[in-house]
């Protein structure tokens, strides 16, 4: 049975009310003042015509996910996994294992040390450090993503500890849905993800939502309202929209990412780039009758590692956000 949520997490939900709709109306607004990013109505419909019908296309890693465990361990591994699952301006710097991207071996090595160890207690994560971390992830312990990505799991420890008895299942159990499930974790710092574009703030809250998401469909969690989830707003799917014609930009914005320049996390562009993939995969969902925009987006990354979408640098930024 899901327990009611405890007061903090009641006056998040209340103040945040329906978290879904405030993404969804903010990145409406930024699409329609954008500048530098479009969205091609134009291009919707068809384009919603070439994924009707479509499964999620196969995970184009499904090691770097599969554990044989319990529920307790599962609910571990998705949170810690998702605590650290941003970095993608720091990938190209990252030591890769063969033939994996930078989330894929991180992914990967941190299944690898569950499988072999099990996972870190609350107690663990709130006292880890960028060196023990390096070492499972195999990567230079001065790299200043592995200080983040130890900050991060020291701040879910820390919240597992206080508000859960250090269990991450009862986190898991005390979210009526995902939505309460995202707005909680975007609470914390380990989590937090919003933007401000001209004064407006825009709760992007990716890896929140996808935490949300993940749980579920690992089984760990049976919320009943992932509909009401947006795209996870990342680097990759917008690069998919724009490749495949839904989105444009701005042909300077272009020629920036094309050189590799990293793009400032919050920037009007960087904003915009987010945002109104955010919008164009809702204008998706609503030209896909019975659709939802977290499958969408499950669908449209999974794209993304075709070598078609490989081979076109995507913008990239060094933030927590993703």
């Amino acid at each position: 049975m899901v327990a009611t949520p405890p007061p903090a997490d009641r006056d998040i939900l209340r103040e945040m009310g329906d978290l879904g709709e405030q993404i969804r109306a903010a990145c409406a607004t930024v699409a329609a003042r954008a500048g530098q990013v479009q969205v091609e109505h134009g291009a919707i419909e068809a384009y919603a015509r070439t994924l009707s019908g479509l499964a999620p296309e196969p995970d184009p890693d499904p090691d770097a996910h599969r554990l044989l465990a319990g529920r307790d361990e599962l609910a571990a591994f998705w949170l810690t996994l998702d605590a650290i699952n941003f970095g993608s301006g720091w990938f190209p710097t990252l030591r890769k294992r063969p033939g994996r991207s930078g989330y894929f071996t991180v992914a990967s090595a941190l299944r690898a040390r569950f499988a072999r160890a099990g996972p870190w207690s609350a107690q663990q994560l709130s006292a880890m450090q960028a060196a023990e971390l390096a070492a499972v992830l195999d990567q230079d312990p001065a790299h200043e993503l592995m200080s983040l990505f130890a900050a991060s799991l020291r701040d879910l420890g820390v919240h597992l500890l206080l508000e859960h008895d250090g269990s991450f299942t009862a986190l898991v159990d005390s979210a009526p849905g995902a939505q309460a499930m995202a707005a909680r974790l975007g609470s914390w710092s380990s989590f937090a993800d919003s933007s401000s574009y001209h004064g407006l703030a825009v709760p992007f809250l990716k890896r929140a939502q996808i935490a949300a998401a993940d749980l579920t469909r690992a089984g760990v969690a049976a919320f009943r309202d992932l509909d009401r989830l947006t795209m996870f707003a990342d680097n990759l799917v917008p690069h998919v929209l724009r490749l495949d014609g839904v989105l444009s930009w701005d042909p300077q914005l272009v020629t920036r990412v094309a050189r590799g320049e990293l793009l400032d996390h919050g920037s009007p562009e960087e904003v915009e780039i987010r945002a109104c993939a955010v919008h164009a995969v809702e204008l998706l969902v609503a030209a896909l009758p019975g659709s939802c925009a977290a499958d969408v987006d499950q669908l449209l990354w999974n794209r993304g590692q075709q070598p078609r979408y490989k081979a076109s640098p995507r913008h990239r930024c060094r933030c927590t956000a993703y």
